[in-house]
């Protein structure tokens, strides 16, 4: 951190250029989370739903992707909600298209819910083009930096888990 106490710890305040370098590190890597945030409020906001919704659709549609079956308690143990709120969200989900409840094929007692074809092309659609844009930069790094990057991020990973399993 700074050296010089009056000039505060520039991880809440201070030009980047007046930082030291981890101090600089973690302004830049708040400045990327508020950007992430703002796309996902843009992404809700253009597909109609919130971040649960939204949460949902993409868990399901990485299922699907690997041939997995995703029924409502899968859904509300991965969420971290009620059974209740998670009969809601599919309610809502299947009224605005976004997926379907389907017999699972080997337990006649349960469902399995489905993402549709709209809601995959969708979701291409609103979330592709920002994909394609950060790929690009990640396909600028080396090979050296990729690895220094993922094991930062790792590592700063555990340390906010650390952070919530203590609190």
């Amino acid at each position: 951190m700074n050296s010089d106490s009056s000039a505060g710890s520039g991880y809440w305040y201070g030009p980047d250029e007046r930082l030291d370098p981890p101090t600089a590190v973690l302004q830049a890597l708040r400045g990327y989370r508020a950007a992430e945030v703002a796309t996902r409020r843009s992404t809700r906001d253009s597909m109609g739903m919130g971040e649960t919704d939204l949460l949902a659709l993409r868990y399901l549609l990485r299922a699907q992707a690997a041939g997995e079956r995703v029924g409502p308690k899968d859904l509300s143990r991965m969420l971290g909600i009620t059974t209740a709120s998670t009969t809601s969200l599919i309610d809502r989900l299947v009224g605005s298209g976004h997926v379907r409840r389907e017999p699972h094929p080997t337990d006649r007692r349960s469902l399995v819910i489905v993402p549709t074809a709209a809601t995959d092309s969708e979701v291409r659609e609103t979330l592709g083009e920002m994909h394609r844009r950060m790929l690009a930069v990640a396909e600028e790094l080396s090979a050296d930096e990729s690895r220094v990057i993922v094991s930062f991020l790792r590592r700063m990973a555990e340390a906010l888990q650390e952070h919530a399993d203590r609190h």
